[in-house]
């Protein structure tokens, strides 16, 4: 019902009571006028008025008298009945405009509707209603928004229209990713390629892998991008607050400054957590940079053809304070070609490995990459354990820490090269990615003599999966070789990707991966140095 109705009621009834006390007003004043007994006998009483008491006319005016009285009578009752029913309905039209009142009250602040929002309105924001100390009800004036509109690409907590004086956008995303890891069946110790036995350091844990809190958008101008995430990680107890600040010039250029993630791999180019498999590969993790801050510019340069150009401060600089990082800047470039159309739905899920959506046309994204960095090992000599956890040699030993290269020697800098090239397909449900990676470290700067200038190490990692059930089920294969200057290492994993729900944002997988001397250790990822032997995992993910 709309919100005036309960006025036009209260309207109504104040006519019909107003008519019904006119009327009762006429009625009042529409009987004769009584006769006075005292008049009658006056008039008798005159000399030309005298008559003779039998007369007829004297009989026929007491008459008249007794049925004027009888009548007043009547009126007299009629007339207290009357003043009765106007008590009454006077009683009652003060109890209906009360209801009523209280009605309008509660209508008004239940069925007021905000105006429509533009027809290119993402969502709404939702209503904060301020404190007053008056009990008037509070009226939304927030813009009309069906529940379906609300999600778009993720929560829009509000968006103003196209006309307002300052343009608004605020989007809530999150990133869960729950998992259950068990390493336990892996070997007790490893050997370095100096003979030196290291602890392999075992797993057997439920944890809140990875969590992002992201909130973004545009201000002022819908050219001016904003975001702010937070990013944790309960299994390397660390917590990253980020912030981005950016300009979208064209299609063809947007630049932005802040936190991110160097793009020498193709896992770092917008694909998390959208893997294939429940995380990055071994080799994937071995070679790859990590994330920074710094500058970046990104774009389409032509129909299919991206890229994405970066200047940070280094390879990893994550929980590393500004007064120890040093004066080098990393740079960092990677081009990507989609040849027959766009890898994937539109979205956040844009370069996402599967093929979620299984269309019939082929598809296909070409790939490369290439970074350079002057690594520095962030701590002092005497610390035998860099704070610098970027890098690693083949055998697993961190590249900064004391005897990675000879005994009680430590490199305190180092050049890193590497040099990535990516591929991937996709047809009806099918999905195969692969990359390769070359990696030069060079150019140490040591408090001893090193038996070695430079290092090269080499690798590849391949995926394929299959949806046996349609946007719902998906069996998936995966391997990862590393070719090292210390020593190989491989992986081969097989699993399953369910989606609970008709969505590519939420699913749970399991995974049993074989792995042979991992070179690399990571707290968030299923990986420790050395480690050679089965590892199943199970998790859950939630992406929107």
């Amino acid at each position: 019902m709309p919100a005036h109705s309960p006025k036009i009621k209260l309207l109504l009834a104040f006519a019909f009571v107003s008519v019904a006390l006119l009327t009762t007003s006429v009625y009042g004043q529409s009987p004769a006028t009584p006769v006075d007994k005292e008049v009658v006998a006056a008039r008798l009483a005159k000399p030309e008025n005298k008559i003779v008491a039998d007369d007829p006319r004297t009989i026929d005016l007491e008459r008249e008298v007794s049925a004027v009285k009888a009548e007043n009578a009547v009126l007299k009752e009629q007339l207290r009945k009357i003043d009765e029913q106007q008590k009454t309905m006077l009683e009652q039209f003060k109890l209906l405009q009360q209801r009523l009142e209280g009605s309008t009250t509660a209508a008004d602040a239940l069925t007021a509707k905000p105006p429509s929002a533009s027809p290119n309105a993402e969502a709404s924001a939702p209503t904060t209603a301020p404190e007053t100390s008056s009990p008037s009800p509070v009226i939304s004036t927030q813009p009309k928004t069906s529940d379906d509109d609300r999600y778009q690409d993720g929560v829009v907590v509000w968006k103003t229209s196209d006309e307002a004086r300052v343009p608004f956008l605020m989007k809530f995303n999150v990133n869960t990713q729950i998992r259950y890891l068990n390493t336990l069946h892996a070997n007790e110790t490893f050997s370095d390629h100096l003979g030196v036995v290291r602890e392999v350091h075992k797993r057997n844990d439920i944890t809140v892998n990875r969590a992002m809190f992201i909130l973004g958008g545009y201000v002022f101008d819908k050219r001016l991008r904003y975001s702010m995430t937070v990013w944790t990680s309960a299994g390397s107890a660390s917590i990253v607050v980020a912030g981005n600040i950016g300009w979208q010039f064209s299609k063809k250029l947007t630049i932005t400054g802040g936190y991110t993630g160097v793009p020498g791999s193709r896992s770092l180019v917008n694909t998390f957590p959208f893997f294939a498999s429940t995380d990055r590969t071994m080799a994937d993790n071995f070679f790859r940079p990590a994330f920074t801050q710094g500058v970046w510019a990104n774009g389409e340069l032509a129909k299919g053809l991206y890229y994405l150009a970066f200047v940070g401060n280094g390879l990893n600089t994550l929980n590393i304070s500004a007064t120890k990082i040093d004066t080098n800047l990393l740079t960092s470039g990677s081009v990507w070609w989609e040849p027959l159309g766009d890898y994937s739905e539109p979205g956040k899920s844009r370069n996402m490995y599967d093929d979620y959506f299984a269309s019939r046309k082929v598809r296909i994204r070409l790939g490369t990459a290439f970074t350079r960095s002057r690594e520095d090992r962030f701590s002092n000599l005497d610390q035998s354990n860099p704070d610098n956890t970027s890098l690693y040699n083949s055998d697993g030993v961190l590249t900064f820490s004391t005897g990675a290269f000879a005994p009680g020697v430590t490199v305190e800098k180092a050049n890193y090269r590497m040099l990535s090239i990516d591929g991937g397909l996709k047809y009806n449900g099918l999905a195969v990615n692969g990359q390769y990676f070359m990696r030069w470290l060079g150019d140490f700067k040591a408090d001893g003599p090193l038996p070695i200038s430079s290092t090269f190490d080499h690798g590849f990692e391949l995926s394929a999966g299959k949806f046996v059930v349609p946007r719902k089920l998906m069996l998936y294969a995966r391997g990862s070789m590393v070719f090292g200057q210390f020593g190989n290492s491989h992986e081969y994993a097989g699993g399953l990707k369910w989606h609970l729900l008709p969505t590519e944002r939420f699913w749970i997988s399991a995974e049993l991966m074989r792995i042979w001397k991992v070179p690399y250790s990571g707290t968030f990822t299923p990986y420790t140095a050395g480690m050679t032997g089965w590892a199943p995992m199970i998790q859950s993910v939630l992406a929107f």
